[in-house]
């Protein structure tokens, strides 16, 4: 069965810097585009980043020079680093299939950047 777990979050000063991780398995991950989406308290789930088969990215223009998405085969991980935080960037962060079919959702990592 497919699993995606989260990791990485956690409580971090405006301008500051996190990784992220989401490990998969059940899946051959290599063939799927990758995403991570965020949800904030009272906001639906928004992409944030995504990167395809072939390596190429795309992000949400909020992120945009700030966020870099990535993804290892080998380890079957996509990953997010996410520099110069700011509080609007705090939510529940999740991986994902990009696109309309998704497998089941992880438990999310949460993201709080505050001071």
């Amino acid at each position: 069965q497919v699993q995606l777990v989260e990791s990485g979050g956690g409580l971090v000063q405006p301008g500051g810097s996190l990784r992220l991780s989401c490990a998969a398995s059940g899946i051959i991950f290599s063939i799927y585009d990758m995403g991570w989406y965020r949800q904030a308290p009272g906001k639906e789930r928004e992409l944030v980043a995504s990167i395809i088969v072939g390596g190429s990215t795309h992000y949400l223009d909020s992120v945009k020079g700030r966020f870099t998405i990535s993804r290892d085969n080998t380890k079957n991980t996509v990953y997010l680093q996410m520099n110069s935080l700011k509080p609007e960037d705090t939510a529940v962060y999740y991986c994902n299939r990009q696109g309309v079919i998704r497998f089941p959702w992880g438990q999310g990592t949460l993201v709080t950047v505050s001071s």
